[in-house]
């Protein structure tokens, strides 16, 4: 069992920055493939950063390329999510998901360990 805790999230204005901290933990020895979701009220959740092989390379959707960067910290147990560039469309509420087979994937059905979400809100 994968426990994913994630922090950071808030208010700021468009065109500011954020980073969002996830901490995971309950792996073991197991490698750990991680990604990061958000849904805005009303819509569907977006998979939109996705990591491999513990902080190789990495998969941006279109939506937050260039913007987004996501990185790792095996030694902490942290996954981050730099955020800048941000815009009113980016505001919702922002997951990180676990899973340990595939690394990689922005599909959220392909992950099976999740967290509570932090809300991210950027006001125009």
């Amino acid at each position: 069992q994968v426990q994913l805790a994630e922090s950071g999230g808030g208010s700021v204005q468009a065109g500011g920055s954020l980073r969002l901290s996830c901490a995971f933990s309950g792996a073991g020895y197991r490698r750990v493939c991680l990604g990061w979701f958000r849904q805005a009220p009303g819509k569907e959740r977006e998979g939109f950063a996705a990591i491999y092989n513990g902080g190789g390379s990495t998969n941006y959707a279109n939506s937050v390329k260039g913007r987004f960067t996501m990185s790792q910290d095996n030694a902490k147990n942290l996954v981050y999510l730099q955020m800048t560039s941000l815009k009113p469309e980016d505001t919702a509420m922002y997951y990180c998901a676990a899973d340990l087979f595939r690394c990689g994937s922005l599909d959220g059905y392909r992950y099976s360990y999740w967290g509570q979400g932090t809300q991210v809100t950027v006001s125009s």
